[in-house]
């Protein structure tokens, strides 16, 4: 029994001793090299991925470049020109817009639902791609779904393209009016 004892104790020893020998060994910082503000070494801490800054923390996790859609004109014309129909999933980094089942204007027993694929940020042709897929339903509730191709594939590519090279153009004349007050002042007229 005495036996026992001790390997119990040994046991919960090494057990209290294991996260403490893995705190390593103390290694003060040279002060020549690092900055005696606090603030700097914070920013310095968190830019380098060692600590996180209270406003990343509210806001959520940051992603990479593709989290922040108001600047990808594509995306934007998209959300405004499907504004008529319910949305299911909006994926930004993902490149991916599905919208709920949809039945306006059809028979009552048939929907469609859409999905938006980008494939590129430029406006380009072959940047958006529409998938349609509709939905029969028989009066005893039993559906059948297929892809189908349709005209409105088309009309919706061309709608969304359309939309995104005016709001682009519309986004480049209103840095154009910056630009121009900036430099050559709001009275004058530049020179050609």
């Amino acid at each position: 029994m005495d036996i026992k004892n001790k390997i119990i104790k040994s046991f919960f020893i090494v057990l209290l001793i294991m996260p403490l020998s893995s705190c390593g060994i103390w290694d003060p910082a040279d002060a020549r090299k690092v900055d005696p503000s606090g603030e700097v070494r914070a920013r310095k801490a968190v830019e380098e991925g060692r600590s996180i800054s209270i406003d990343k923390a509210l806001k959520g996790r940051q992603g990479g470049a593709f989290q922040f859609a108001s600047s990808n004109h594509l995306w934007r014309a998209t959300l405004d020109v499907l504004d008529f129909i319910p949305l299911v999933n909006v994926d930004y980094a993902g490149g991916l817009i599905i919208t709920d089942w949809y039945t306006e204007g059809m028979a009552s027993d048939e929907s469609i639902k859409l999905t938006v694929r980008f494939l590129s940020n430029e406006i380009r042709a072959d940047a958006v791609k529409v998938i349609v897929h509709k939905r029969i339903c028989n009066k005893s509730q039993r559906c059948r779904t297929k892809k189908i191709r349709s005209t409105l594939e088309v009309e919706l590519k061309n709608s969304i393209l359309k939309v995104a090279t005016l709001m682009k153009k519309k986004k480049w004349d209103a840095n154009a009016e910056k630009m121009q007050k900036k430099y050559w002042g709001a009275s004058s007229e530049r020179k050609n």
